[in-house]
């Protein structure tokens, strides 16, 4: 649909920014990650994450299995680390392969390059649509330098 023809609603609805991410976790091969924007801080007592994944896919599965979840906070000098993860890789290989990557105490990598780190042990889970929104207490995490973290508005706020 080109952007003329996106309904008004659309339009606003795709207004509501977000940051973008990298999420992380280990799977059973592995690392697993993905960019993730539907990602916002739900509460302080314990600091608390909630993450939209959409339903099905391996991450969320690993992300239940594992426990805990990764989110690397892109800035502009990180934000090409996204890359990565919207490239097919033959079976064997990963985006992992060429990126550096700091180990966390619950095992969920993170990505070295990033602005900065958090890690989450899952809670809970509530499925309101065709996403999956996960809970996590955050755990640990650091700021790896100084900057402002990526922001993202889409064009239409009813599709990627």
């Amino acid at each position: 649909m080109s952007e003329a023809a996106t309904t008004p609603l659309a339009q606003a609805l795709g207004r509501v920014s977000s940051g973008l991410y990298v999420v992380t976790t280990m799977g059973p091969s592995g690392p697993l990650g993905f960019v993730g924007s539907f990602v916002s801080q739900v509460g302080f007592k314990p600091p608390t994450l909630s993450l939209a994944i959409e339903e099905g896919r391996d991450h969320l599965v690993a992300i239940r299995e594992q426990g805990h979840f990764g989110l690397s906070i892109l800035d502009q000098d990180s934000s090409k680390l996204m890359g990565a993860f919207f490239k097919k890789y033959e079976e064997g290989t990963s985006p992992f392969d060429s990126l550096e990557m700091l180990e966390t105490e619950c095992g969920v990598p993170v990505l070295a390059g990033a602005l900065g780190w958090l890690t989450c042990k899952l809670t809970s889970e509530h499925t309101p649509c065709e996403h999956v929104v996960v809970f996590g207490e955050v755990t640990a995490g650091a700021m790896l330098r100084e900057g402002d973290p990526l922001s993202h508005v889409r064009k239409d706020g009813l599709k990627y």
